[in-house]
């Protein structure tokens, strides 16, 4: 308790201390009085999502409440009268702010999380690994390499953590299977979470900062669901094949031979019918917009229609929705508004002199911190912290635009923030895994730091290869 009065001390401490700096002390040009306050909330939210002194969700829903407070049209009198002035600087509409949570993005995630939803409730994820993991027979090597195959798969398409949860369930009696000293099971474990967290690379909507990013990527840098895929699933294949055999390189088993049995069938009743043509729909939907011409925002809101209109998520499924999730996107795209729509994002790049530093430079910095603020805090709270102002350097600093400019920093921004995976703190699959009692710390900070720098040099060679070929 003692411990956490401090975090939220600590994180209200350093966002007053700016307000109370002299504007003049910041050596950013033109710095208006709502840019010092959006300094003074990103310092605020980014304490808050390192420390988490309070829930990461609570924190995009309290800067929300602070913004349409302190910076919006909708705000108090007494913060506001002065707005329009040269000084103070313009305020941002509220409906503008409030809009966040009805964000594209946030519909994306919603569509998401009911083709999860109704998979899990109708067993179509558990049959899928019975039928997909049977190939790949009983020696240990091999279905690690399948449980990582179908974990990647499913995270593809399903939030990372009901993945990793479900995955884990499925493994669990089978772990007892090993002796008690020997290091295959610490591999089978480890490489749920693993899958999961690679295979979130895959798709737009893998993980929370690949959505992020396409709040960014718009206009003539928009990447659809199918292109995403185009480059992300080959990226996972890859560094996946390399996890595989890093895993049965550090932790080999001296088991010969294990069983997973996973029992069950595929219902053939209407509701599951149904279930099974509208995931295998959209999907397609996904992959082939540039054919049909809805983008993956639109085709997500077709499973919502449809499982709500056949009752297959019910008013009672809908309290299980992963709703703090949405919050926090939404917390980091009003956090992401707020730097942009006040000038304070172009401001600070325009005092930074990035013209003297080479681009590759550039592109690695931010990769790198990147994936090191991920292994610290939620990727997610990453991506929101990072992307507005990598999406404004991106298109401010000329030297970038011949090697892809604000394209090439988000798409390597992005991958990279989802490479922080050293730690039990780093993702819930991670600490969704760490809590077996299978994995130590000191096994999982091996494997992540290892495939996070393997991770780092192929997001490069991907980058180079993208731009080779004129994607960027």
């Amino acid at each position: 308790m003692i411990n956490n009065r401090l975090k939220i001390i600590t994180s209200l401490v350093v966002p007053a201390v700016i307000i109370a700096t002299p504007r003049e002390w910041f050596q950013i040009d033109h710095l208006t009085v709502i840019e010092h306050r959006v300094i003074a909330l990103f310092f605020l939210a980014a304490m808050l999502w390192i420390t988490e002194a309070i829930p990461i969700y609570a924190t995009s829903i309290l800067i929300i409440v602070l913004e349409l407070i302190t910076i919006s049209s909708s705000g108090i009198n007494v913060l506001i009268v002065q707005s329009g002035t040269a000084e103070f600087g313009e305020v941002i509409p509220y409906k503008a702010i409030m809009s966040t949570f009805s964000s594209p993005i946030i519909l994306l995630f919603l569509g998401g999380f009911f083709l999860a939803m109704a998979s899990t409730k109708y067993r179509l994820d558990q049959n899928l690994a019975r039928v997909l993991l049977k190939p790949f027979g009983n020696r240990p090597a091999y279905i690690i390499m399948g449980l990582m195959i179908i974990t990647a798969l499913f995270s593809m398409f399903m939030s990372n953590t009901a993945t990793t949860a479900m995955m884990l369930s499925i493994i669990a009696p089978v772990l007892f299977c090993f002796d008690q000293n020997d290091r295959g099971k610490i591999a089978l474990a480890l490489c749920i979470p693993l899958a999961a967290n690679i295979g979130g690379l895959g798709t737009p909507i893998g993980t929370p900062p690949n959505a992020l990013a396409l709040k960014y990527l718009t206009g003539v840098d928009y990447i659809g669901f199918g292109q995403w895929m185009s480059f992300g699933v080959p990226f996972v294949i890859v560094l996946l094949s390399i996890s595989w055999v890093l895993l049965l390189k550090i932790f080999p088993s001296s088991t010969k031979e294990i069983k997973l049995d996973i029992q069950g069938e595929f219902s053939k009743t209407p509701k599951a019918l149904v279930v099974y043509a509208t995931f295998c729909l959209t999907i397609l939907l996904w992959l082939f917009d540039f054919v049909h011409g809805m983008n993956s925002y639109t085709v997500a809101l077709i499973p919502v229609g449809v499982f709500l209109s056949f009752n297959i998520i019910t008013k009672e499924d809908l309290k299980k929705i992963n709703w703090d999730v949405l919050w926090l996107v939404s917390g980091g795209i009003a956090l992401g508004l707020a730097l942009g729509e006040s000038g304070l994002a172009e401001h600070v790049v325009a005092s930074i002199p990035f013209d003297v530093f080479s681009p590759l430079v550039i592109i690695g910095l931010t990769a790198f911190l990147a994936a090191l603020m991920a292994n610290f805090m939620s990727n997610t709270a990453t991506a929101n912290l990072l992307l507005p102002i990598i999406a404004t350097i991106g298109t401010t600093v000329l030297s970038l635009e011949p090697l892809g400019g604000s394209k090439m920093l988000i798409l390597g921004t992005t991958l990279a923030a989802s490479l922080g995976m050293a730690l039990p703190i780093s993702t819930p699959p991670n600490a969704l895994a760490h809590a077996t009692g299978i994995i130590e710390t000191k096994d999982m900070l091996r494997v992540g730091v290892l495939v996070g720098g393997v991770g780092l040099v192929l997001v490069f060679a991907l980058l180079y290869i993208l731009k080779t070929v004129n994607f960027l």
